[in-house]
């Protein structure tokens, strides 16, 4: 008997037996205590996650919360918010404060991995850009040399600038800001001559500066920004439950499904419609996830397919009326698939 080959599987039981007990464990504590606890953007992020003057979320990642909530509890109203800087935003997660972290978080390696994150979905496909003045004279972000930047520290941003500027020989004054809402400030303030973040985020904060149309966002895209939620690893479960929920809205928009006419199609015969809102005879699909049937029906009932998000929160229909883009269906020449349900 190889005795190396049987520890080595001993180790791997027990680390899976592990991780199941965590992740049924996690998903029963998210039901007794009747809500999810969904990590969002503290500054408040247009299209995003931002209150209104009665307090009420909504954005792009506050429906992700949403859906999540729609699946678990069939009630997007089961859903808490913890506002997070950038800073703060991991150390809430690692430490169980939330159940779920959707703010605008870009997945890397090292946050899959050195921080013990689990990242599957990308609910939107970004990439950092640079917003300037234009009393600057700019075309690009290649004639940026010598000017004086705003970023928010504890993000990707920071790297991202240092090797654009390095590897186009370029040189740079950093003003570095722990909160978002310092940046804005500052930037709108004239402390510095650029402002570089997520592109999808200048956009955002463009429209919130005191003269908005005295400022450019710039053609380049210097990174790859995949946006998407975040758990913590061990906990399988739960983390396939926050990965579906995307997945149920992209696979809705591909079926032609809105919130409109969710329930007439809950009569078609398309065997995957079928499946896919709980109306197949034996299907265990909701069951496997430890869920009922309903979870993906709750979801585009409450929520709307990925379209009718994106549209409404930072498309077209918004006031950032940013294109689909990467983030149109790849049927539409875009990035957003998912898996089959089935």
């Amino acid at each position: 008997m190889n005795y190396k080959l049987l520890s080595a599987a001993i180790g791997a039981a027990v680390v899976a037996l592990s991780a199941s007990g965590a992740s049924a464990a996690k998903l029963d504590d998210v039901k007794a205590k009747g809500f999810v606890q969904c990590g969002v953007n503290g500054a408040g992020l247009l299209g995003f996650a931002s209150q209104d003057s009665s307090g009420n979320w909504s954005g792009l990642d506050i429906d992700y919360c949403k859906a999540v909530a729609a699946a678990v509890f069939g009630d997007v109203t089961k859903v808490k918010y913890t506002p997070l800087s950038a800073k703060d935003r991991f150390p809430a997660l690692q430490s169980g404060e939330i159940d779920l972290l959707a703010r605008n978080t870009t997945w890397t390696i090292s946050r899959d991995t050195q921080l013990g994150f689990n990242f599957r979905t990308v609910n939107y496909y970004d990439g950092q850009g640079f917003m300037a003045r234009k009393e600057l004279g700019v075309k690009s972000a290649l004639e940026l040399s010598g000017a004086s930047v705003c970023v928010q520290s504890g993000t990707t941003t920071e790297l991202n600038l240092a090797d654009y500027f390095k590897a186009n020989k370029m040189e740079y004054k950093l003003t570095v800001f722990e909160k978002q809402e310092e940046v804005d400030q500052a930037y709108d303030a004239g402390k510095c001559d650029v402002y570089t973040t997520d592109q999808s985020g200048l956009y955002a904060i463009r429209l919130t500066l005191s003269k908005p149309d005295d400022h450019m966002i710039l053609p380049e895209i210097i990174s790859k920004e995949p946006l998407g939620p975040a758990v913590r690893q061990g906990d399988d479960q739960w983390f396939d439950i926050v990965s579906w929920a995307h997945y149920a809205m992209v696979s809705a928009e591909e079926f032609g499904i809105t919130q409109a006419n969710v329930d007439e199609m809950k009569t078609s015969e398309n065997p995957d419609i079928k499946r896919f809102l709980g109306t197949e005879e034996g299907s265990t699909i909701g069951k496997d996830l430890g869920l009922d049937n309903n979870w993906a029906y709750n979801i585009v009932k409450q929520v709307g397919n990925y379209g009718e998000s994106f549209e409404r929160n930072v498309g077209t229909g918004s006031p950032l009326k940013i294109e689909r883009g990467l983030n149109a269906l790849w049927t539409k020449d875009g990035l957003q698939y998912s898996p089959p349900i089935r």
